[in-house]
């Protein structure tokens, strides 16, 4: 839910690296953990996707036909999308007296004021917003101008395409998933802000560029386009949102690992790739994962 395609392609979001030599059958990327009784198939999503990309690996499809459990980010019923848009509301506005708009440099203040005019709509709706807020509105408003959907995002596809049987779990809840953004101080909020206000305008390419990688299994373009700049840029959100849930998420997929049965794991390709990365973290701990 948080994932906004630029900051965690995240959005990523957001895959097996089969090289330049395979160029002609590059997909994104799966990774996979055995032992004697189970496997674990790890996925990295992209949240908002265009029309007409053909993304399923087969071992992936093969994975979910088997499967006993597929584990998302977070749950994508009714009752947690409410519970979500509920927090969201209440923690993405702005005290009285306080403004975006009053938080904001000049050069970000002008990149802000464009983007809105140039979607048809007013500064005053953004001003209100908390900085997290702004920041992940934006990058959803320019996934969309670029024909990035979220009913076409692999989540979605997903939860929609498994068959009932396939029981769904979660490694976050709705609320967690939005306390990650809304607690970050607000120096780190601003900065991913300003980070996205500058890639959106100058890099408009940027969300092309990332489903571009993601689709080729190019986890280097995928880390250089969508985890460094967001490092560079905010190392205290880089941490919150990437490597605090990551490692907070790697006990549980020990203990699924510990059991028996065929597991899908579906979260933001951000996650999965780069040295902070869930396969990073499972091999430092001396577990096998097939892939790049």
């Amino acid at each position: 839910m948080i994932d906004s395609v630029r900051k965690l392609a995240f959005l990523f979001a957001l895959l097996a690296f089969f090289g330049s030599a395979c160029a002609a059958h590059a997909e994104p990327p799966v990774w996979v953990i055995r032992d004697k009784d189970s496997t674990i198939i790890l996925f990295g999503s992209v949240h908002i996707l265009p029309q007409g990309q053909d993304w399923r690996p087969a071992v992936l499809k093969s994975a979910l036909a088997r499967a006993d459990d597929i584990w998302f980010e977070t749950t994508f019923d009714s009752k947690s999308r409410l519970a979500g848009a509920q927090t969201a509301a209440r923690r993405g506005v702005l005290p009285a007296g306080e403004s975006l708009s009053a938080m904001l440099d000049t050069v970000s203040l002008d990149r802000l004021k464009r983007f809105a005019a140039t979607h048809g709509q007013a500064l005053a709706y953004y001003d209100r917003m908390t900085p997290w807020m702004a920041d992940l509105t934006l990058s959803q408003v320019d996934a969309s101008s670029h024909g990035g959907e979220a009913a076409l995002g692999v989540e979605e596809v997903l939860d929609h395409d498994t068959p009932a049987r396939v029981h769904r779990r979660s490694f976050e809840t709705a609320e967690q998933q939005i306390s990650t953004l809304a607690d970050a101080s607000r120096a780190d909020q601003l900065a991913s802000l300003v980070e996205t206000l500058h890639t959106i305008e100058d890099e408009p390419e940027s969300f092309g560029d990332i489903v571009g990688y993601w689709m080729r299994g190019d986890t280097a373009g995928l880390v250089t386009e969508a985890l460094d700049p967001l490092k560079k840029a905010t190392p205290g959100m880089y941490d919150r949102l990437i490597k605090q849930r990551n490692t907070a998420w790697i006990p549980k997929i020990m203990d699924r690992l510990a059991g028996s049965g065929e597991t899908v794991i579906v979260v933001g390709v951000g996650h999965l790739v780069g040295p902070d990365s869930v396969p990073a973290m499972l091999r430092a701990r001396g577990i096998t994962v097939e892939g790049p």
